[in-house]
């Protein structure tokens, strides 16, 4: 890979640093991802009933996933309520136009 395709981007997580590699033009997306991480670990740090950066990552890390799943959730159920209710429009429109179809050939 040329130095173009791929950079390396520094993060810090509760004062510790991290470095990764990553394409160039995702670099804003994972600085973001690092910021959101990092404001869920300061919450639960700031709790102070998890100690140990690495269990306060699996925690946010557990959160984020959380909150990710019920997004999920919200999310096919509005399209499934949607669905339905495009479903009976289509179905009331068809009642309405069989009986205008039925006309002429009677």
């Amino acid at each position: 890979m040329s130095q173009a395709e791929s950079q390396t981007v520094s993060i810090n997580l509760l004062d510790k640093e991290f470095s990764f590699n990553c394409p160039a033009d995702a670099e804003a997306e994972l600085l973001a991802s690092a910021d959101l991480l990092g404001e869920k670990m300061r919450e639960i740090r700031k709790s102070g009933k998890v100690l140990g950066l690495e269990r306060i990552a699996v925690m946010a890390a557990l959160n984020l996933a959380h909150e990710l799943l019920q997004s999920r959730q919200e999310t096919n159920s509005d399209v499934e309520q949607r669905l339905r209710h495009l479903g009976h429009k289509i179905d009331s429109a068809l009642q309405g136009k069989e009986p205008s179809q039925d006309s002429p050939s009677n």
